[in-house]
């Protein structure tokens, strides 16, 4: 396999692993960081001259390491004990998109591997054991327990994600997403930060005001977007929707980071349309 073919293949099975990740993260932005961590790994993996038989497989076993990786980083802990070690049946797709990133969360990591890599993506019981490295009687019962226990969980009511949103942040988040509505970009451009960096998730990376100018542009030339504020998974966001089509859920929605008043990171997430699978929003204005 040629570079050009390896990163097509990468390319490929983004969504895919953006939807293991987002799982087993609890996040769809934070799994879409361990994602890209997954990516870059891979590729110096690949540089270094790694030989590999199943790429599906090999991908999936950096994306779980790199995924615990990042929860123990975080320090978070499994809440949901061992349920007993009975036979339960898949979860249906319906239930699966039900089931927010979150529940997902509180199944010990084992467990929330196996679900999601069976019930989610359709690997195989041997499939899953060589991902986890584990032995395939782990694996199965994992994967009894954790659609045991998923099922209870889905029982129980979800307490309500507010947005933890100060009302500095609120202000200018909402100044931001005016200025977008009325098309007063040269206003934007003039709280941009000179080292700030735009990152087109999934397309592209820059940095410095000169050079993010263009990304304005585009959006001053394109007349379908409706901006409006509000939050992802608690972080302020401005929810982009488009009127060409239904506007009951964003389209894609973007993220800004701010040092004072002055903007330094943007993560646009127009290019990665995956990581809106069952995301965690609300529209505040």
């Amino acid at each position: 396999m040629d570079t050009d073919e390896f990163e097509d293949r990468l390319k490929a099975l983004r969504p895919r692993l953006h939807r293991y990740c987002a799982r087993m993260t609890g996040s769809a932005v934070s799994g879409e960081d361990v994602l890209q961590d997954t990516l870059v790994k891979a590729l110096h993996a690949r540089a270094e001259g790694a030989e590999v038989d199943n790429l599906e497989g090999w991908l999936f076993r950096i994306a779980h390491n790199t995924s615990l990786d990042f929860l123990r980083e975080r320090s978070r802990k499994a809440v949901v004990p061992l349920t007993e070690d009975i036979e339960a049946a898949p979860l249906a797709e319906a239930d699966i998109v039900a089931i927010s990133f979150q529940t997902f969360l509180r199944l010990p990591e084992l467990q929330r591997c196996a679900v999601i890599l069976k019930d989610v993506l359709g690997h195989s019981v041997e499939e899953i054991a060589d991902i986890a490295e584990c032995s395939a009687a782990s694996a199965k019962s994992a994967l009894q327990r954790g659609r045991a226990a998923l099922r209870q969980l889905a029982q129980e009511p979800e307490d309500i994600r507010l947005p933890l949103m100060s009302s500095s942040d609120r202000q200018k988040m909402t100044a931001y997403v005016d200025l977008f509505r009325s098309g007063d970009f040269d206003a934007i451009r003039a709280m941009l930060a000179d080292e700030v960096k735009l990152e087109l998730v999934n397309r592209l990376r820059l940095e410095g005001r000169e050079k993010i100018g263009v990304y304005f542009t585009r959006y001053a030339e394109e007349t379908r977007w409706r901006f409006a504020l509000g939050a992802v998974e608690g972080q302020p966001a401005m929810l982009v929707f488009d009127s060409s089509g239904p506007m009951e859920r964003p389209a894609h929605f973007v993220l800004i980071g701010w040092s004072e008043n002055r903007i330094v990171d943007i993560r646009d997430f127009l290019f990665a349309p995956y990581v809106l699978e069952a995301i965690d929003w609300v529209r505040l204005g």
